[in-house]
C-alpha cells in the first residue's frame, strides 16, 4: 500500500454522451394519424429560448455619470426615442440610501469636537 496521497492529473477527461433510454410508454405507444391542423410537433432542441428583454442597439444609448450626492458611478441604458431609463445600475433606491448615509457621514464631520476636560484639578 502506498503512503503517497497526492492527487495527480491523468489527462483530459473524455466527454461521454448522456443517452437516456426510451421509456416503456414510448415504446408501447400506438401510432396515430392526425390532420395537420391538430398535429403537434416537437420544438427544435437546438434553438435557444430566451426570456429576458432584448434591446436593439439602434434604439438604446448608454450613459455613465458620477452621482455626487451618493458618491457612486451610475450606469444607465436609455431608450433613444423617449429618453426614458430602460436599465440602471445601481437602482434609484440604492442611490437614495447611499446619499442619505453620505449626508450623515458629512454631518458627523461638520460637528466640532470638544476635547474632554480634566476634572482632577
Amino acid at each position: 500500500m502506498s503512503t503517497d496521497f497526492s492527487i495527480r492529473p491523468t489527462g483530459a477527461p473524455a466527454p461521454s454522451p448522456a443517452v437516456q433510454p426510451a421509456s416503456q410508454a414510448v415504446s408501447n405507444a400506438i401510432a396515430t394519424e392526425l390532420p395537420a391542423s391538430q398535429a403537434v410537433t416537437a420544438a427544435d432542441g437546438d434553438a435557444i429560448v430566451r426570456n429576458d428583454i432584448q434591446t436593439s442597439n439602434e434604439f438604446v444609448s448608454r450613459e455613465a455619470f458620477f452621482d455626487r450626492e451618493a458618491g457612486a458611478m451610475v450606469y444607465q441604458v436609455l431608450d433613444s426615442k423617449t429618453e426614458q431609463v430602460v436599465e440602471q445600475y445601481p437602482d434609484e433606491a440604492v442611490l437614495r440610501r447611499r446619499a442619505y448615509f453620505h449626508a450623515l457621514d458629512m454631518s458627523k464631520d461638520a460637528v466640532p469636537r470638544v476635547p474632554p476636560t480634566d476634572r482632577t484639578a
